[in-house]
């Protein structure tokens, strides 16, 4: 597997991430085409088997058991300091403030059974990114 820094950080990531959006229970907000846990996990094993070690998911793919099937087989078959973590935010009720940030992340710190995670990511569709700077900023 061949690695590269994020960003201008000194993490290293595989440079194939596994998207998690398919893993978690059927939504009926969301989609109906989700793996099972078993599933989840295994095809998870594999990737780590593999040398990949990014992975990224959301607190909203399946109402967050993304997240928990992400976490759970994270603990199951790694170290936690041996894998990236992306997860992204998305404000499920539409309100943005400096409490609800602090809120879903967290519910995704929880979801994912860690106390941090690598890179933290908005989706701001229909948020001005001015707004949020200043919320962040309070």
């Amino acid at each position: 597997m061949e690695y590269s820094k994020l960003g201008n950080s000194d993490i290293l990531v595989s440079r194939i991430c596994v998207g998690c959006m398919s893993f978690g229970d059927t939504s009926s907000n969301f989609h109906a085409w989700t793996l099972n846990a078993e599933d989840s996990e295994a095809i998870i094993k594999h990737a780590l088997d593999l040398g990949i070690n990014f992975f990224d998911t959301a607190n909203v793919y399946s109402g967050g058991t993304s997240e928990e099937y992400l976490g759970r087989a994270i603990k199951n078959n790694i170290a936690r300091d041996k894998v990236v973590i992306a997860t992204k935010v998305y404000f499920n009720e539409g309100k943005l403030s400096k409490k609800a940030i602090l809120r879903e992340i967290d519910g995704s710190l929880k979801r994912l059974g860690t106390d941090y995670v690598d890179l933290y990511i908005f989706l701001l569709h229909g948020i001005l990114l001015r707004e949020l700077q200043r919320q962040l900023s309070v």
